[in-house]
């Protein structure tokens, strides 16, 4: 019987799946085994279903920072604005 932790684990591994663009599930898996052995000392083999959710959740998060930084900049792309890389050569 599948428990209410890897459960929840498997539901946030889609909301990374979904947030992470042209990653193969393989290098996901391996990233996470670096953060869960970062974060425990322990290697994928041996860390709890509870220390890899709390893995997969710093990974979301640092998605999450990523996507949100990025979005003012394509907001501005959109709107015409110039990028920085692009006011520094109309500055020029």
């Amino acid at each position: 019987m599948i428990s209410n932790a890897q459960r929840e684990a498997l539901a946030v591994l889609a909301e990374v799946v979904d947030m992470s663009d042209d990653v193969r599930l393989g290098q996901l898996l391996a990233h996470l085994g670096f953060l869960g052995q970062d974060q425990t000392g322990r290697t994928l083999w041996d860390i709890d279903d509870e220390q890899l959710l709390a893995a997969l959740y710093h990974h979301r998060a640092e998605l999450k920072g990523q996507l949100s930084s990025a979005l003012p900049q394509a907001l501005d792309l959109a709107a015409g604005a110039p990028t920085p890389a692009t006011a520094h050569n109309i500055r020029q």
